[in-house]
C-alpha cells in the first residue's frame, strides 16, 4: 500500500467535529511528526492538541519546542475525555505505561513493531525517523509545510539518524533534502547550539570523573537523579571516547531505575540487548544503536538483596555482559 492509500484510511478516522489528541513521549522526533500531523488535519477536524507525558529539560529540546510549537501541553493540563480521536506517532502503546490510558485510533511509528492493535497503524521499521515519514504525507497531500515545520521536520530527522550516521536510508535523505528549501535554517542553527546547561556541565563533568571503563565498554551509575536528560547526554559524549564502543550511564528518578544505552551500530543491538537484560523488571527496548530502559527500582533491589548504589551499578554490569550468555564485544 502507497502512501496516498495509506493516507486515504488516516484520513477516514476523522470527521470536520472530531477532537483530536496527539499524544507523545516529546523529543525532537516525536515533536515535529506531531505537528505534521496537526497541520494534515487542518480544517479538516474541529481541534488537533499535542500532548506529552514526559519532563522536558535539555535546552535543545526547549528551544525547539520555543521556537516551532510553543502550543504543547502536558498531560495534567488535559482532560481525556474532551477528546474522540486519539494519534501516537513516534512510539507505540506499550513504550511507555503513560500511553496504557488511552485507547489509541492511529499509531505512526519507525520503531520495531511491539504493539499494533489500531484501527489505523503504519510502523516503518527502516525508516531512520517518524520525521521522514510524516514528510512523505505531506508530499503526498501536496502541502507546502511552513518554515517552522520543515525546520521542525529537518531536526527530527537528524536527531533520530545522529546527523545521517545512524540508521539513516536513502528515504530519510531525500525527505531532508526537500524539507531544506522550505526550512527556517536558523532555528535549525539555534536549537542545535542549545546543547548543555551549567548543571548538565557539571553532571557530565562528575561522570567523566566516575567513569568505569571495561575493554570497550563505559559505564556510569548516577545515584539518584533529577533529570534524566542528562543521563542520554553522558551516554552520547561517552561513545565519542576512543576505543569506546558500548556506553551505558544509568540513574534513579523518583521510584525507577533508568538505564540509557548507546552503541557504535556494529555490534550486537543496543534495543534488543536492553530487551534481553532488563524486560523482566519493566520496559526496556530502542534501536539498534540506542536504547531505553524504566525498571521498578523495588523488584531490582529484591533481585540484587542490597540497596547500596554501588551494587545497583555492579548488577546493570552483569546483566550486560551476561545478554544472550556471552560477553558483548
Amino acid at each position: 500500500m502507497n502512501t496516498r492509500e495509506k493516507l486515504k484510511r488516516f484520513f477516514s478516522l476523522f470527521t470536520g467535529s472530531s477532537k483530536v489528541l496527539v499524544v507523545i513521549n516529546a523529543d525532537p522526533d516525536a515533536i515535529a511528526s506531531a505537528m505534521a500531523v496537526k497541520r494534515l488535519l487542518w480544517r479538516k477536524v474541529h481541534e488537533v492538541v499535542i500532548v506529552h507525558f514526559n519532563k522536558i529539560t535539555r535546552p535543545d529540546n526547549l528551544a525547539m519546542i520555543d521556537l516551532t510549537e510553543p502550543g504543547l501541553k502536558t498531560l495534567d493540563e488535559i482532560n481525556k475525555e474532551d477528546f474522540h480521536i486519539f494519534v501516537i506517532v513516534d512510539s507505540q502503546p506499550d513504550h511507555h505505561e503513560s500511553f496504557s490510558g488511552f485507547p489509541f485510533h492511529a499509531i505512526i511509528d519507525h520503531h520495531p513493531v511491539s504493539a499494533d492493535q489500531a484501527e489505523y497503524v503504519d510502523i516503518r521499521p527502516g525508516y531512520g525517523a517518524c520525521s521522514t515519514m510524516l514528510t512523505e504525507y505531506l508530499k503526498a497531500k501536496k502541502i507546502k509545510p511552513s518554515s517552522k515545520l520543515a525546520a521542525a521536520l529537518m531536526l527530527g530527522i537528524k536527531t533520530d539518524t545522529s546527523n545521517f550516521t545512524r540508521q539513516a536510508g536513502i528515504r530519510d535523505i531525500k525527505a531532508f533534502q526537500y524539507l531544506y528549501q522550505f526550512a527556517d535554517n536558523n532555528i535549525v542553527t539555534k536549537v542545535e547550539r542549545a546543547l548543555m546547561t551549567q548543571e548538565d556541565l557539571d553532571f557530565l563533568g562528575h561522570a567523566i570523573k566516575h567513569r568505569k571503563i571495561l575493554k570497550n565498554r563505559a559505564f556510569f551509575h548516577a545515584g539518584r537523579i533529577t533529570q534524566p536528560d542528562e543521563l542520554v547526554i553522558t551516554a552520547d559524549f561517552f561513545l565519542t571516547l576512543a576505543r569506546v564502543n558500548w556506553s551505558i550511564v544509568s540513574g534513579v528518578l523518583d521510584k525507577k531505575l533508568v538505564i540509557v544505552i548507546r552503541n557504535d551500530g556494529l555490534r550486537k543491538g543496543a534495543g534488543n540487548t536492553a530487551k534481553e537484560a532488563f524486560a523482566a523488571f519493566g520496559s526496556a527496548g530502542g534501536h539498534k544503536t540506542m536504547a531505553r530502559a524504566e525498571l521498578d527500582m523495588g523488584s531490582v533491589r529484591k533481585e540484587i538483596g542490597s540497596r547500596a548504589q554501588k551494587a545497583v551499578a555492579q548488577w546493570i554490569i552483569d546483566c550486560i555482559e551476561q545478554t544472550a550468555g556471552k560477553k558483548i564485544e
